[in-house]
């Protein structure tokens, strides 16, 4: 049976995200979404029990999928739920450049590989951070998140989610 982790801070899960664990659940037997804390993208939206709510209720369509929240390397986690690889998505080039350098950092400390799933173009644009600009101000981000992001983001700030 082979396992992937696909860690993430997932503040909020998006569309993007979704293609990519529905693009694993399809090439491995059991996916662990891990979300995270990333102290360097600042305060977060949704804390962790939030965030891991929302993906679970996001993805609960994709039976081969488990979620988890870590605060560990990634790398430990992966050892820990017995993944045979680590998962990353790519929207574009400049993802590729520090992705890669995380991949072989990791490689080097723990043996663990990382394979990268490019999202397709209708959903490369998007990013968490912009999600959570444009829903703070009241635009509409319903084609871009899953409804139960969608619908949490309606409550956090009101108006059109």
């Amino acid at each position: 049976m082979t396992a992937v982790l696909y860690p993430g801070s997932f503040d909020p899960i998006h569309n993007g995200h979704v293609e990519i664990v529905e693009t694993a659940a399809r090439l491995f037997d059991r996916v662990v979404v891990a979300a995270m804390r990333n102290p360097q993208k600042g305060e977060p939206l949704f804390s962790l029990e939030e965030r891991q709510v929302l993906i679970e209720e996001s993805l609960a369509h994709l039976a081969n999928v488990e979620v988890t929240m870590f605060s560990s390397l990634v790398v430990d986690l992966a050892r820990d739920v017995g993944a045979n690889f680590i998962v990353k998505g790519l929207r574009a080039v400049s993802d590729f450049e520090s992705e890669l350098q995380m991949a072989q950092m990791n490689r080097s400390i723990s043996g663990v590989d990382t394979l990268f799933i490019p999202s397709a173009s209708k959903n490369s644009f998007l990013a968490s951070k912009l999600i959570r600009d444009i829903a703070r101000f009241g635009g509409n981000v319903e084609t871009m998140v899953p409804g139960p992001v969608a619908d949490r983001l309606k409550q956090r700030f009101g108006g059109t989610p």
